[in-house]
């Protein structure tokens, strides 16, 4: 058995896949993978993290809070200060930082940084 465990997927309930989309898509620049549509519409998006995939459904399976939680998903940057421009300019929070993270909120509510932190090595 292979002992190396990577990120498969992380999934996040959305209200609006196509404005999350937008959001993850469009201003943090993650590329779409893929669109699920069912028959009331849009059911998700799917986003790629360089080798994870950001899954943005309107119904998650396994329960959970029916809104955003207190998680957060935190994306490796190079550098902050561009970030916080970015985020500004699209009229996005910057709810809190560290030297070396911002915090914000996407549509939904959910916790979103980037970080310049290095956790390897």
């Amino acid at each position: 058995m292979d002992s190396a465990i990577k990120v498969h997927h992380i999934a996040l309930r959305v209200a609006d896949p196509h404005a999350s989309a937008v959001f993850y898509s469009g201003l943090l620049g993650l590329p779409e993978v893929r669109r699920i549509n069912d028959e009331n519409g849009l059911r998700a998006v799917w986003l790629s993290a360089q080798g994870t995939l950001l899954m943005l459904e309107r119904q998650l399976r396994g329960g959970g809070e029916s809104g955003g939680t207190g998680h957060l998903l935190a994306f490796g940057v190079d550098g902050l200060e561009e970030w916080e421009r970015r985020l500004t300019a699209a009229g996005v929070t910057i709810a809190d930082r560290t030297l070396h993270t911002l915090y914000f909120a996407d549509p939904d509510n959910h916790r979103v940084a980037v970080s310049v932190y290095r956790a390897e090595g």
